[in-house]
C-alpha cells in the first residue's frame, strides 16, 4: 500500500504513483459509488478526490496559523508524509509497514532533487514547474508521468538493494592499474580528441565516466575534484533510473536490469542490442562547481554510450548556450536576495542595501536583456518586467526600494525563469541535431574505449557482481584479516566515496557471506543500522555502538588533515526532527558539516570519513575497537585507492 503525489495548493494533481494495491484499493471505493453505466471515474480524478480532504486541510492550517504539519498515521496505520515546495506539496503514503516516516521524507526531497534534474531553474518557479509536471496535451501528460514513475520505482529499487545508493556515495571498483590507466586514458586520449575535433559542434566535454553497472571505474574531470562528489553521485543515479528501454510496443519500459541474469536468459538480445539514439542525448541539470562559487541546476547534455552490457561510458558537454544559465542563475539570485531584505528589513537600510544589489547587475541585466530580444528567443515579457521594476525602482513617481516592490521582484524571478525554460527545456527542433556531438564522434569514442577495455571485459562483469577489498598485493577478503567482522561499509565523504564487500542476496551468486537467506538476514541488519546511525547523527552524535540479539554495530564519524593526523573531535550539529534527511540527494549535509567543522581549522584541508561495522557478538568490544581503527586506516592507503 504505497503512494506518491505531487499536487498543487488547489488539490490539482501534477503527479502521482501507486503500488498496485493502492490503486485497486482507490478505484473500488470510488468505482462502487458510481452510478451504474458511467463506468470507472478517470483515476486521476480519484486520487484528487481521495487526498483533497488532507490538501484543504494542510492549506488551512499554514494559512490560519502560519504552521503546518509534516506527518501522521491513520486509525489503519497508515503513515502520511507531507512536505510544501513553493506552490506544489508533496505527498508520501504507506500502508505495510515496509516504509517508515524517515523514508517517505527521503524519497520526497530525492524526487524534488531529480525533479530539479529534469527541470533545472524552472524549478524555482511554481507557476512555471507546475505547468511542466502537468502538460494541456493528455498524451504528453501521460508520457512524462510514465517516465517520472519509472523514475521513483527504479530508485527505490536501488535503494533497497544497492549499498551505495543505501548511503548515497559512489562505489569504486578497486584495481588501481585498470583505474590509473583508465583515469590517464580518458583525460590525455579521449577527450582531448573529443573536444579538438570539429564535430562537437560547439560543446565542450566536461566530464567522463566508465561505469560499470552502479560502480565506478574511472573519472576525469575538466574541473577540480572539490565538489564533483555530488555530481558523480548524480550521474550515476541518472544513468541507473533515466534510460528507456522500449520493449512493449511504443511504451517506454523502465528496469532496473541485473546483467548477469539477462545475458543467461537472453544473451542474443543483449548482445545484440541497439545503442540508444546518439543524436537525442538526455539533457540533465547538475550542480558546478567554479573559482568564482557554486552554480546549481547547469544545462549539460549526457551522452550514455553502451560499450558492452553493463558497462557504459558517460560524456557530460557543456552546451554553447551555458552562459545564458550561468547569466539567469545570477539575476535569480539578487532578486531573491532583494525581496529578502524587502521583506525582512525595514526602513533606510533596506533601501540602500536593495539598491546596492540591483545596481550591480543592473547594466548586465540590461545588456542581457538586449542580447536576447535579438535572437530567435521571444523575450518581450521579460523586458516587459525589468521596464516596469526600474520604473518602480528608479523612476521619480514610482515606490522606490520598499515592500511595494516585492511583487516586481516575483515577476521578474517568473520571466528569468520562464526564458531558462524556452532555452534549455523547449521542445528540440531540427536545429538542434546539429549542436550535438555526431552521431560518427560518439561512435569513435565508443571504439577507442572498447579497444581499451576489450581485454579486463570479462574481468569487470565479474567484478561488477562481486567486490573483493584490496587490502594486500593479493586479494584477501576481510573475513581472514578481521575475523568476526561480518560486514562494514567505509565512506569518504570528503569525495563521496565507499568501500564494501559485496552483499548479494540471491541464490545464484555466492558472496564474502554466503547466499541466499544468510545474506538477507545481514542485509537487512545493515540497512537498519544506516537508519539508526542516520537519526544518531541528526542528533548530534558521531559514535555510536550498540548490540542487537548475535551481533554488535560501530559507528563513527570522524575527521582528519591531509596528512591522516585524526583531529579532535567536535561538536555536530542538532538537527530538528523535520529536517531533510542526511545524505547528499537531499541536500549536501556532509558539505555542510564539513564548512561547519573546518571554522575551527582555517588554512587546512580537512576530511570527513564514515565507518558502520557489524561484529559477531562474541568478539570482546576491545577488539571490534582494534578491528575499526586499523580498518579505517587500510581502507584509505593512497596505494590503494588512486584518486579521482
Amino acid at each position: 500500500m504505497k503512494c506518491f503525489l505531487i499536487t498543487s495548493e488547489q488539490s490539482e494533481v501534477l503527479f502521482y504513483w501507486t503500488d498496485q494495491e493502492f490503486q485497486q484499493n482507490i478505484q473500488e471505493k470510488y468505482g462502487a459509488s458510481q452510478e451504474e453505466g458511467h463506468g470507472l471515474p478517470a483515476f486521476e480524478d480519484s486520487i484528487s478526490t481521495q487526498f483533497a480532504p488532507i490538501i484543504i486541510s494542510f492549506s488551512t492550517v499554514l494559512e490560519q496559523h502560519s504552521d503546518n504539519y509534516t506527518c501522521f498515521t491513520t486509525e489503519n496505520n497508515h503513515t502520511y508524509v507531507l512536505h510544501q515546495f513553493d506552490e506544489c506539496l508533496y505527498i508520501a503514503v504507506n500502508g505495510d509497514g515496509e516504509e517508515k516516516e524517515d523514508d517517505l521524507r527521503r524519497k520526497i526531497y530525492v524526487m524534488k532533487k531529480m525533479t530539479e534534474v529534469l527541470f533545472g531553474m524552472v524549478t524555482l518557479s511554481g507557476t512555471l514547474l507546475k505547468k511542466e509536471l502537468r502538460p494541456q496535451d493528455t498524451e504528453q501528460r501521460a508520457r512524462l508521468w510514465t517516465r517520472l514513475q519509472g523514475l521513483l520505482e527504479t530508485y527505490s529499487s536501488l535503494r533497497e538493494n544497492d549499498q551505495s545508493f543505501l548511503v548515497e556515495a559512489v562505489e569504486r571498483l578497486i584495481h588501481p592499474t585498470l583505474c590509473e590507466q583508465c583515469i590517464e586514458f580518458l583525460e590525455r586520449r579521449l577527450v582531448q580528441q573529443l573536444n579538438s575535433s570539429v564535430e562537437r559542434a560547439g560543446e565542450e566535454v566536461l566530464h567522463a565516466f566508465i561505469l560499470v553497472h552502479t560502480k565506478l571505474l574511472a573519472f576525469y574531470s575538466r574541473y577540480t575534484p572539490a565538489g564533483n562528489h555530488l555530481l558523480i553521485f548524480l550521474v550515476c543515479v541518472c544513468v541507473c533510473v533515466l534510460p528507456e528501454r522500449p520493449v512493449r510496443g511504443n511504451t517506454p519500459v523502465f528496469e532496473f536490469v541485473d546483467p548477469d541474469v539477462q545475458m543467461a536468459e537472453d544473451p542474443l538480445h543483449t548482445l545484440d542490442a541497439s545503442p540508444p539514439d546518439p543524436s537525442t542525448p538526455r539533457r540533465v541539470f547538475l550542480e558546478v562547481s567554479l573559482r568564482d562559487g557554486l552554480y546549481p541546476m547547469m544545462p549539460h547534455s549526457m551522452y550514455c554510450l553502451p560499450l558492452w552490457p553493463g558497462i557504459t561510458l558517460v560524456l557530460l558537454t557543456k552546451i554553447p548556450t551555458n552562459a545564458v544559465a550561468m547569466s539567469v542563475y545570477k539575476f535569480l539570485e539578487a532578486f531573491a536576495k532583494l525581496e529578502k531584505r524587502l521583506s525582512e528589513i525595514q526602513g533606510s537600510s533596506a533601501a540602500s542595501r536593495g539598491q546596492q544589489t540591483i545596481h550591480e547587475i543592473r547594466s548586465k541585466l540590461d545588456k542581457f536583456v538586449k542580447a536576447l530580444g535579438q535572437s530567435e528567443i521571444q523575450a518581450a515579457q521579460l523586458q516587459n518586467a525589468w521596464s516596469e521594476f526600474k520604473s518602480k525602482a528608479f523612476g521619480r513617481g514610482g515606490p522606490g526600494f520598499t515592500t511595494d516592490l516585492i511583487p516586481c521582484c516575483n515577476n521578474m524571478k517568473t520571466q528569468l525563469c520562464g526564458v531558462y525554460r524556452q532555452c534549455f527545456l523547449a521542445e528540440s527542433g531540427p536545429s538542434d541535431i546539429s549542436r550535438r556531438l555526431s552521431p560518427g564522434l560518439q561512435e569513435r569514442a565508443q571504439t577507442m574505449v572498447q579497444e581499451k577495455l576489450v581485454d579486463w571485459k570479462e574481468f569487470l562483469l565479474v567484478k561488477m557482481r562481486r567486490v573483493v577489498v584490496y587490502l594486500d598485493p593479493d586479494y584477501l577478503t576481510y573475513l581472514d584479516d578481521f575475523p568476526g567482522l561480518v560486514h562494514f561499509i567505509c565512506v569518504d565523504r570528503s569525495t563521496g566515496r565507499m568501500i564494501a564487500p559485496s552483499l548479494n542476496i540471491s541464490e545464484r551468486t555466492t558472496s564474502e557471506l554466503g547466499k541466499g537467506p544468510v545474506a538477507q538476514f545481514i542485509k537487512s541488519k545493515v540497512w537498519s543500522l544506516v537508519r539508526t546511525t542516520r537519526s544518531y547523527l541528526q542528533k548530534g552524535h558521531s559514535t555510536v555502538t550498540l548490540r542487537d540479539g548475535d551481533f554488535y554495530f560501530c559507528y563513527f564519524l570522524w575527521f582528519e588533515n591531509e596528512t591522516g593526523y585524526k583531529l579532535e573531535a567536535g561538536d555536530i550539529p542538532v538537527l530538528p526532527d523535520d529536517s531533510a534527511p542526511i545524505g547528499m540527494l537531499a541536500w549536501d549535509y556532509y558539505r555542510k558539516l564539513l564548512r561547519y567543522y573546518s571554522k575551527n581549522h582555517q588554512g587546512e584541508a580537512v576530511k570527513c570519513y564514515e565507518l558502520l561495522t557489524v561484529h559477531l557478538g562474541v568478539i570482546p568490544s576491545e577488539i571490534i575497537l582494534q578491528h575499526c581503527r586499523q580498518l579505517a586506516s587500510k581502507l584509505w592507503e593512497p596505494s590503494r585507492n588512486p584518486l579521482l
